[in-house]
């Protein structure tokens, strides 16, 4: 087994982060690793997922829905053709910091008899997009947020 795991704080509360991973239709407006899904976003359902890694070709996968936990937490699993091979179990998790602040963690635990011979293009390229996807989504969520109210010079 290995896992990869990232987090960001986002100055944003978890149900407007929420709204934003749960939008599946405008991902590919702003997320540069998981280019699309298709599907509900229910315990039990099947999504058609497409990821970019840096540097590598698109792939796509159906992942089955392990949790969807509004404002809190989304997983699944995923694998590469057959069981054992190569599974990922794949989090969005939300933690909340304070009323403007949310800690995003993204992570994922794999398994398989690949693993041994993936490990490097976990820890650079899967790292590197986990980074990527984790920024664009700080800058999405953060974007159109009011500023606070300028004191008054009294």
């Amino acid at each position: 087994m290995q896992s990869l795991h990232t987090e960001i704080i986002i100055e944003a509360p978890p149900e407007r982060i929420w709204a934003v991973l749960s939008d599946f239709e405008s991902y590919p407006e702003w997320n540069p690793t998981i280019r699309s899904i298709e599907g509900v976003l229910s315990e039990g359902e099947r999504l058609i997922v497409v990821i970019k890694q840096p540097g590598r070709k698109p792939m796509t996968f159906r992942p089955l829905v392990l949790d969807a936990v509004p404002g809190f937490l989304f997983r699944w699993r995923g694998r590469l053709f057959i069981p054992w091979l190569f599974d990922g179990e794949h989090e969005f998790r939300l933690e909340i910091l304070d009323d403007e602040r949310t800690r995003f963690i993204h992570r994922e635990k794999f398994t398989g008899i690949l693993v041994p011979f993936m490990r490097r293009m976990i820890e650079n390229d899967t790292r590197e997009g986990f980074e990527k996807m984790n920024h664009a989504l700080k800058e999405r969520c953060e974007r159109n947020i009011p500023a606070s109210p300028t004191p008054d010079p009294a």
